[in-house]
């Protein structure tokens, strides 16, 4: 006997916008201080089955969010061993702000791009 499954019938939709807002979210935590992970998290989970290069773009913000934050963290001692930790800071920031707006840029045309400096913990 043969079961069928009727959710595999279920056919991906595109939505490069959504792709964008995705990427873009991470800019949350410059204007509310942690919605950088906590909204594309959320998108990731909700759509990950529902709309193609969710699941893939969602993993890569997801690692990049997590990587910057412990490189963050890593930096704070430093401040007050070596005071390099604060260039280190101004670097994060720098690297959070602009690659988020770099790969929205490419997922509004249609293109999957991975962040630098990024640990892979999902993948």
């Amino acid at each position: 006997m043969e079961v069928i499954n009727p959710e595999s019938t279920i056919t991906m939709r595109e939505d490069n916008q959504l792709l964008l807002l995705t990427h873009l979210s991470q800019l949350l935590c410059y204007v509310t201080g942690f919605g950088g992970l906590l909204v594309p998290i959320i998108i990731w989970a909700v759509n990950k089955d529902k709309v193609k290069g969710v699941d893939e773009h969602g993993k890569e913000i997801i690692n990049f969010q997590l990587s910057m934050i412990l490189f963050a963290l890593i930096c704070i001692p430093l401040i007050l061993l070596v005071g390099l930790g604060i260039l280190g800071l101004i670097v994060i920031g720098i690297i959070s702000f602009v690659f988020p707006i770099i790969n929205a840029i490419n997922a509004g045309k249609g293109k999957f791009s991975k962040y630098p400096l990024t640990i892979r913990f999902l993948k």
